[in-house]
């Protein structure tokens, strides 16, 4: 690297927070390269990329296979090729292959060449990470030098933790602190970010840049919100959330070390909006990246499935969206109006099937084993069941993937039936409490989130979040014939589930007894349901699945 190609007094940086695809390492170099590109163009000195991006994030036990990480390094040597070119040098993160292991590193390239590696030390392990499971911790890193900048490059985790990374990298003469970032959402994570990045900055007087990933992945959600402090404390740059986006920022060298000259100040979504937007996201990106051309769901005349409509109207657009109505004798022309009236708001096609004649096929069948008992649940689930069948056939017949629609407080109970409304490919609302979907169902009537190809205007009808929720399974059903109002129930779930309260504790915010241990009780029990259920998008600290992994088997009560 000649002498004129050395940083002086600024450093433009870019920060790119795209979304790779896990397992595509061809089209993730690609991004890495237009990304490259783009940042040339802006005049920047350096790309700052995410956490494993030439792999994708999570790659889980992909790592494990030689070939793969063959192709990462291939592809990392590549990126490295195109640098001798003068322009950007880049930091990206992928799986290496080293001595000891295979690790979680990044690449620090320029002039053509692989300056450095890094391998990550602190390894998360709990919740949705599982990265002890496929890597081996690094070494302690020092700074790398960057054009005369000495540039440290602590890794995700290693900023939440005090293993003493960034203090290392600050005694060893690291200037700034560039970190690479996995980070999913759930709700309320920027501020727990800014509070980790802070804590970092006033321990080493360092400015950090915080680059997340941006996409969906399966059942977790990154949603970018790339942001810096200065040494000073203060925010240096914030850019969107759930866009992907490159922004260039400048830095310049003061007497107090290197401070942001000029980056975004992009607007963070308050709490609905942000759910509601991290739905959209994630729903958006699985159904895209398995390859489903379009969408098929129940439309009941309910929240729950009117808002999973909207969602997928919003994410995909109108045209790739058909919802289909399946009446049978409990069905009310309320339902009928409401389901009818939301296709027609969202613009969507709209279908009705009824359910009659295989319900009653069934129930024939089943007439002389069923003689002698009373009609009960098993009648009530033949009509779920079939409607579930009726949907995959759908599937089946159009390649149409199956939207399931049960939200979060019918999951918990067990309030949902298994080869029925359970049917599906992915679910966008698993993660959410029913009161939850209430909340953001009135903010999508209000509001158009950025990026969504839904309409404006009211798109879930007026008299669905005013009625009383029905399965409309037998006659004048409500959900609060079985179960604890909604916000009562909620909130004790919440307890359960997020915070792994004890009974006592709970009882001690004023709930009944008896409620609690019932609500318990079936918590537990639906937990078989709940390991056969489509995966959905990741909203709270503790979803169902990688965060909360109970055993099926399981006779604990909390007495």
């Amino acid at each position: 690297m000649s002498e004129a190609k050395k940083i002086s007094d600024v450093l433009r940086i870019a920060v790119a927070q795209f979304n790779p695809v896990v397992g595509d390492v061809a089209g993730n170099l690609a991004k890495a390269r237009a990304a490259r590109a783009d940042a040339a163009g802006q005049g920047a000195d350096l790309l700052l990329l995410t956490e494993l991006f030439i792999s994708g994030y999570p790659p889980e036990d992909l790592v494990l296979k030689p070939s793969f990480l063959k192709a990462c390094l291939q592809a990392v040597e590549a990126l490295a090729a195109d640098t001798a070119d003068g322009g950007p040098g880049v930091i990206v993160g992928f799986p290496r292959q080293g001595e000891a292991g295979r690790h979680n590193s990044v690449a620090i390239l320029d002039g053509g060449k692989i300056l450095a590696f890094r391998d990550k030390i602190d390894l998360p392990n709990y919740g949705e990470f599982d990265e002890k499971r496929v890597f081996t911790e690094g070494e302690m890193p020092g700074p790398v030098n960057f054009r005369g900048v000495r540039i440290g490059v602590p890794i995700c985790e290693e900023i939440w933790n005090d293993l003493g990374v960034c203090e290392t990298l600050a005694e060893t003469g690291a200037e700034i602190l560039l970190v690479p970032n996995g980070s999913p959402y759930y709700r309320g994570k920027v501020d727990v970010r800014h509070q980790v990045a802070l804590r970092q900055v006033i321990e080493t007087g360092l400015p950090l840049i915080f680059a997340n990933q941006l996409g969906g992945q399966d059942e977790l959600v990154f949603d970018g919100a790339s942001f810096a402090f200065n040494g000073d404390k203060s925010l240096a740059f914030q850019m969107s959330q759930f866009e992907e986006t490159l922004s260039v920022t400048t830095w310049k060298r003061t007497a107090d070390g290197w401070r942001c000259d000029q980056g975004p100040m992009s607007r963070i979504p308050e709490r609905e909006e942000a759910d509601y937007r991290a739905c959209v996201l994630g729903f958006r990106d699985y159904v895209n990246k398995n390859g489903f051309k379009s969408v098929v769901l129940g439309l009941s005349g309910g929240i729950d499935s009117a808002i999973c409509a909207s969602i997928a109207v919003d994410a995909l657009g109108e045209e790739r969206v058909r919802t289909i109505m399946l009446p049978y004798r409990y069905t009310s022309q309320e339902s009928f109006a409401d389901a009818e009236a939301c296709a027609k708001a969202l613009g969507c096609h709209y279908d009705i099937v009824p359910i009659q004649d295989p319900v009653e096929g069934f129930l024939s069948s089943l007439s002389d084993m069923f003689e002698g008992t009373e009609s009960g649940i098993t009648e009530e689930n033949l009509q779920s069941r079939t409607r579930g069948t009726i949907l995959m056939a759908i599937s089946n017949k159009f390649g149409s993937m199956v939207v399931t629609t049960g939200n979060k407080s019918e999951m918990s109970v067990g309030y949902a039936t298994l080869y029925g409304d359970m049917n599906g490919g992915f679910n966008p609302i698993k993660d959410l409490y029913k009161m939850q979907v209430y909340a953001l169902s009135a903010w999508r009537n209000a509001n158009v989130p950025p990026g969504a190809l839904g309409p404006s205007g009211e798109v879930i009808p007026a008299n669905i979040l005013s009625k009383a929720p029905s399965a409309e399974l037998r006659p004048n059903q409500t959900d609060q014939d079985s179960l604890p109002p909604y916000p009562v129930l909620d909130d004790i779930l919440e307890c359960l589930v997020e915070k792994e309260m004890g009974v006592d504790e709970i009882v001690a915010r004023g709930h009944d007894i008896a409620t609690v241990h019932r609500v318990e009780h079936l918590l537990y029990l639906a937990e078989y349901k709940r390991r056969q259920s489509a995966p959905g998008v990741k909203i709270t600290k503790k979803n169902f699945g990688r965060d909360r992994r109970y055993p099926i088997t399981n006779r604990f009560r909390d007495r």
